[in-house]
C-alpha cells in the first residue's frame, strides 16, 4: 500500500508525475484522502479540502485559485514555483513588445484581408504599408515593475537588445538583486519609473495594494504613445482608463495575456489567450519542481518556497524520528512543545524554529523512536495547527 497519496488536478506534466516513486506514492485525479494536491489554474476556493490534506502545490507562480488563508489556519503548506517559468513569460513579453513596436498584428490582418491576383495584392501592399510603420526597441526606455524571477530575466535581456531599462520594485530580493545587471536603472517609485518609460511591463502579484494599481492618474502621468504590457493579472489595471488612453493615443498599445470583450475588438489592444507559461519546456519545469517540494516536504518535513509558511530545511540527524509542527507565532510555542518532550523523555537532537508573519514551523529530530501518542499531545498544544511524525 502507497505511504502518501496525491490527487492532481488539471493536466500535470508527466515529467513531473515520474518524479514520484510507484512504491511510495499513489498518484490520481479522483483519489480519496490525499495527503497532498497538486493543480495548474483549477479553482479551490470553493471545495472542501479533505481533512488529510497537509500540503497544495501550484505548478506556476500565481496562487490565486487557492484558498491560502484557509490553508494557514489549518496548518496547511502551499507551496509554488516561482522562476520555473521565467524564460517562457520573459520571451513572450519581448515578443510582445515587437509585435506593438512594429505593428505586426495590424499588418498581418490587413494581409490577411487583400484580395486578387499577386499583382494586385503586391500593388495593395506598397499603397498600405506606410499604415504600419513603426519603431525600433533599441534606445527605447523600457520599465520592469517588479523585479521577481520573470522581470530581472526580462530587464537583463532588453539590455542586451540594445534598450535602456529601468526597474521598480520595493522588495527586491537579494538573490534577484544579484542577478539584475548593473545598467539597470532604479527607480525610487511607481510613478517616477512611469514618467520617463517608452515599454513599461507589468511583473508583480496581484494583492490588495496592486489591484488597479494601473489606473487613469498613472496612465496620464506616462509618455505619450508608450506601450504597456501586462503578463501578470488582469485586475492590475483599471482597464476602463487604460480603453480610454487606447482610444486618446496616451498609450500606443496595450499587450496583454488577459483578453476581455472590450479589449479584444480595440484596435490598438494585443490580446493573448493567457499564453505566458504555456510552453513544454514551462509546463515540465513548474511540474518537476513542485513535485520535488512536495516530495521533500512529506518524506523529510522540509519547506522551500512557499507562500504562506517559512522557508525551513533541515539535514536528517541519524538514527532519529523527525517531528514537523506547523503552528501559530506566539511565544512559548518551542518551549511547550520541548516540555511536551521532555515530560515523555525524549531527548533533541536538532530543533528549527522559523517564523512568517502570523505562523511558524518547527522540525525537530527526536532520538530513538517517537510513539504517535506524544505527537498527540503536541498537537493538542494551544496554537499548534497540526503535527506529524516522519519516521
Amino acid at each position: 500500500m502507497a505511504e502518501f497519496k496525491i490527487r492532481t488536478y488539471n493536466n500535470i506534466a508527466i515529467a513531473g508525475l515520474e518524479r514520484f516513486p510507484r512504491d511510495r506514492y499513489e498518484v490520481a485525479s479522483e483519489i480519496q484522502h490525499p495527503d497532498a494536491i497538486i493543480l495548474r489554474s483549477h479553482n479551490l476556493h470553493d471545495e472542501l479540502l479533505p481533512e488529510t490534506v497537509k500540503a497544495v502545490g501550484r505548478a506556476g507562480a500565481g496562487v490565486n485559485n487557492i484558498p491560502v488563508a484557509e490553508c494557514s489556519r489549518r496548518g496547511i503548506v502551499v507551496f509554488n514555483t516561482p522562476g520555473a517559468n521565467a524564460n517562457a513569460v520573459k520571451e513572450l513579453v519581448l515578443a510582445g513588445m515587437l509585435l506593438a513596436a512594429r505593428n505586426i498584428c495590424q499588418g498581418w490582418d490587413y494581409v490577411r484581408r487583400l484580395e486578387g491576383d499577386d499583382h494586385e495584392i503586391h500593388k495593395q501592399v506598397e499603397a498600405g504599408k506606410k499604415r504600419f510603420a513603426g519603431f525600433e526597441l533599441a534606445g527605447k526606455m523600457l520599465g520592469v515593475v517588479g523585479l521577481g524571477a520573470i522581470g530581472v530575466r526580462v530587464a537583463n535581456k532588453a539590455l542586451a537588445l540594445g534598450m535602456n531599462v529601468s526597474g521598480y520594485d520595493p522588495y527586491v530580493t537579494v538573490e534577484r538583486a544579484w542577478q539584475l545587471s548593473s545598467s539597470v536603472i532604479q527607480a525610487s517609485s511607481l510613478d517616477e519609473l512611469l514618467g520617463i518609460c517608452d515599454f513599461v511591463t507589468l511583473h508583480m502579484p496581484l494583492t490588495d495594494q496592486t489591484r488597479g494599481c494601473i489606473d487613469a492618474g498613472r496612465l496620464a502621468s506616462m509618455k505619450d504613445g508608450a506601450v504597456l504590457l501586462n503578463f501578470s493579472r488582469g485586475e492590475l489595471v483599471d482597464e476602463a482608463a487604460v480603453l480610454e488612453a487606447l482610444d486618446t493615443g496616451k498609450l500606443h498599445a496595450y499587450v496583454t495575456d488577459f483578453p476581455s470583450n472590450a479589449l479584444k475588438r480595440h484596435p490598438r489592444a494585443i490580446c493573448l489567450p493567457h499564453l505566458g507559461a504555456s510552453t513544454r519546456e514551462a509546463e515540465e519545469n513548474c511540474a518537476v519542481m513542485v513535485a520535488d517540494q512536495i516530495r521533500d516536504f512529506l518524506e523529510n518535513g522540509n519547506i522551500r518556497h512557499s507562500v504562506n509558511f517559512p522557508e525551513v530545511v533541515m539535514a536528517r540527524a541519524p538514527d532519529t524520528c523527525r517531528i514537523a509542527i506547523p503552528h501559530a507565532n506566539v511565544p512559548a510555542m518551542v518551549s511547550q512543545i520541548s516540555a511536551c518532550l521532555g515530560e515523555k523523555g525524549i531527548n533533541i537532537v536538532e530543533l528549527l524554529n522559523k517564523s512568517r508573519g502570523e505562523v511558524a514551523y518547527t522540525l525537530i529530530d527526536a532520538e530513538g523512536e517517537v510513539a504517535g501518542e506524544i505527537v498527540d499531545h503536541i498537537r493538542a498544544i494551544d496554537g499548534v495547527l497540526a503535527a506529524r511524525l516522519i519516521p
